[in-house]
């Protein structure tokens, strides 16, 4: 099953000052390794509706049913090989809703690249964030990596979860049609264990791009399309990037 892949262009290494080894290795949190931080993030309570939420809905579905679903829902995709830790891995072949996912590395490489492979379940959490993201004519986000390979020594058939399932992807930056966009580092302006979502909640910095990357994490997560938002306000590690993960086998949700 494939599609046309998408050309971009408009952004690129230099432009957002990602290096492909210190963003996809050397910064990558313990959290997204699979491994649990020292201080593990609140959840929030049990939801009765978290049953029917999006999130929970994906995360449950079996590797056939959630292909068959990208297939009626006309995403672009093409179907994996087996890959250590992943359910139901998949490449993005074109765009989701007209946004195009895609990593730091050289367009000539992310055809092979292990970091542009997703579970598919976290494929329609995407394309449901894609719609949140057309209403702020964004059409492109640069990711630092969906899927990360467990340890060599990893059983054969053993499902992981976060990165090391592909069921989690770190975005740095949203490009919008007029060519400008919104970096995460530069321009969310948080601070550790401050408030992203809610009341409370407020950048240290006030700005029409602060506002907005609040603004498209907040639907996110009030919509339920993740399980687990972590943004710069969670840690240090996440200084640069929105960690959104489908998570299997729970019912609750967190943003940080």
């Amino acid at each position: 099953m494939t599609g046309d892949a998408t050309k971009s262009g408009r952004i690129g290494l230099g432009a957002l000052g990602f290096a492909v080894g210190f963003g996809l290795l050397a910064c990558v949190p313990a959290y997204g390794r699979g491994i649990a931080p020292a201080r593990e993030p609140t959840t929030s309570p049990y939801l009765p509706e978290a049953e029917a939420a999006p999130a929970t809905t994906y995360a449950r579905l079996d590797r056939e049913t959630c292909l068959g679903e990208l297939t009626r829902r006309a995403i672009p995709f093409r179907v994996e090989g087996a890959v250590l830790g992943v359910v139901a891995p998949v490449r993005l072949t074109g765009t989701l809703q007209g946004v195009h996912f895609h990593g730091v590395e050289p367009e000539r490489k992310r055809a092979s690249s292990p970091f542009e492979i997703f579970d598919c379940r976290l494929v329609l959490a995407l394309n449901d964030l894609a719609g949140v993201l057309a209403r702020h004519d964004v059409v492109e986000v640069v990711h630092m990596s969906a899927y990360r390979p467990p340890p060599k020594n990893w059983p054969a058939g053993k499902v992981a979860s976060r990165h090391g399932g592909a069921l989690a992807l770190d975005m740095g930056a949203f490009v919008k049609r007029d060519g400008t966009s919104l970096r995460v580092e530069r321009d969310f302006h948080g601070r550790v264990g401050a408030r992203t979502c809610g009341r409370d909640a407020s950048p240290y910095l006030r700005s029409p791009e602060s506002t907005e990357l609040r603004d498209i994490v907040c639907e996110a997560s009030e919509r339920r399309l993740f399980n687990v938002a972590l943004t710069p306000n969670y840690n240090r590690a996440h200084r640069d990037h929105f960690h959104m993960e489908v998570t299997a086998g729970v019912k609750w949700f967190l943003i940080h």
